[in-house]
């Protein structure tokens, strides 16, 4: 089902000062900031060989990103793991007793995107996407 880590994904509190860190220190490159309305965040994922890092920072003070840095400050945020359908993948995790947060797929930066609520993984928030495919 899992083909490969996606990225991996850092929740900041500004997205332009952390790319600018991550290119001047790390050599990454500069890459679009979007927003993701569906997410309440702005992202930019930064290519790092076969996956990459996704930087999201708040765009709703309400909303889980801003609630997140409050609890714990800037620190990784969750992992992606990149699947041949969303929908399919999140229908089998959940009959394997998977609490969900999405229970469909929805669009997101990577893609078509779902999350399986941190409970049901010790604690670590889990993405799941199907990249679109490039013609």
């Amino acid at each position: 089902m899992i083909e490969k880590i996606h990225h991996v994904a850092v929740a900041v509190n500004d997205i332009e000062a952390v790319l600018n860190d991550y290119a001047e220190l790390l050599g990454f490159p500069r890459t679009e900031i979007v927003r993701v309305d569906s997410q309440n965040v702005k992202a930019t994922l930064i290519p790092l060989g076969d996956s990459e890092i996704e930087l999201i920072e708040p765009t709703d003070p309400e909303g889980g990103v801003a609630k997140f840095l409050e609890r714990r400050g800037e620190a990784l945020h969750h992992i992606c793991f990149q699947v041949p359908a969303v929908d399919d993948a999140l229908q089998e995790v959940e009959s394997r007793g998977c609490q969900l947060i999405d229970k469909q797929s929805r669009p997101g930066l990577a893609g078509m995107v779902g999350f399986i609520h941190p409970k049901s993984t010790r604690g670590t928030l889990i993405e799941l996407c199907t990249p679109p495919k490039h013609t």
